[in-house]
């Protein structure tokens, strides 16, 4: 499959590194990207072909267009490749853009996906939702899940506005992570620890628990009670955060995230 890259970004290098990594053919890749800095790190570091604008034959030869630039700037990129589509596959990870207005940019074109992959991607740990236009058939929509599934799991929403719930839960989660980990620190430090110290048992920890999470039969919160003996260590700490609220405090975070996910695709969806 022959895949043009409209950015060359984070998300762009961790896709390309990704695919290459699954056996795609190097002359398959093309990346467009402006800054020439850029562009040499991607060759040198993949091997692959960089081009500083989109020219016709190039998306001509395309099967899947893939966009990875910033939000703001989908609507220039996107109206500038308009003329030269001729019924690729057209996959978005710009965050907010509904499909709705990036098919407006790009002159009705319909065959679209839109994707919210998470920063755990650069290593291949990723998680990404995916919805897909009534328009786009089953092999178009593996063609997207494959390119996503290059750099971790993947899940099809059945409504586009759950990607505004993608958003909050993965796509920012891993901000929630690092805070975690960031308290955990502190604490550690707090209690006698070297810095170093503390992040190993803070990132020992954390990554663990969610190893055995995600490999256990129990819920959380049954694994959550398994080691929380009643008045013991855990029950203290546990007490305090329901005191406190944080559980509810962490979860109306995420609402509120979900929120700004939805307004913000009001915002970028403007022309002009």
């Amino acid at each position: 499959m022959n895949v043009l890259f409209i950015g060359g970004g984070n998300m762009g290098r961790a896709l390309v590194g990704g695919l290459l990594a699954q056996g795609s053919a190097r002359d398959g890749l093309v990346v467009v990207e402006p800054d020439a800095a850029a562009r040499a790190r991607l060759e040198t570091d993949f091997g692959i072909r960089t081009v500083p604008a989109a020219a016709g034959d190039l998306v001509a030869r395309a099967d899947l267009i893939l966009f990875a630039v910033k939000p703001q700037h989908l609507r220039l990129a996107a109206c500038a490749l308009a003329p030269h589509l001729a019924g690729q596959l057209v996959l978005s990870i710009a965050a907010g853009i509904r499909l709705a207005d990036l098919s407006r940019w790009l002159g009705g074109h319909q065959r679209l996906v839109r994707a919210m992959p998470n920063t755990p991607a650069l290593i291949r740990r990723g998680i990404s939702g995916l919805f897909a236009h009534p328009s786009v058939d089953d092999a178009g929509r593996k063609s997207a899940e494959d390119i996503l599934g290059a750099v971790g799991e993947t899940m099809w929403c059945a409504r586009e506005e759950q990607l505004d719930a993608i958003t909050a839960m993965s796509g920012s989660g891993p901000a929630y992570v690092f805070y975690f980990l960031e308290a955990m620190i502190e604490a550690g430090q707090e209690l006698g620890f070297s810095p170093a110290q503390a992040r190993r048992l803070a990132y020992a920890t954390a990554g663990g628990a969610a190893a055995l999470a995600a490999q256990a039969a129990e819920s959380p919160a049954v694994l959550r009670a398994q080691v929380t003996s009643k008045g013991g260590t855990t029950a203290a700490a546990i007490a305090l955060l329901e005191e406190r609220a944080v559980k509810a405090a962490f979860v109306a975070a995420i609402r509120a995230a979900a929120a700004r996910a939805a307004q913000l695709g009001d915002e970028l969806g403007k022309d002009g």
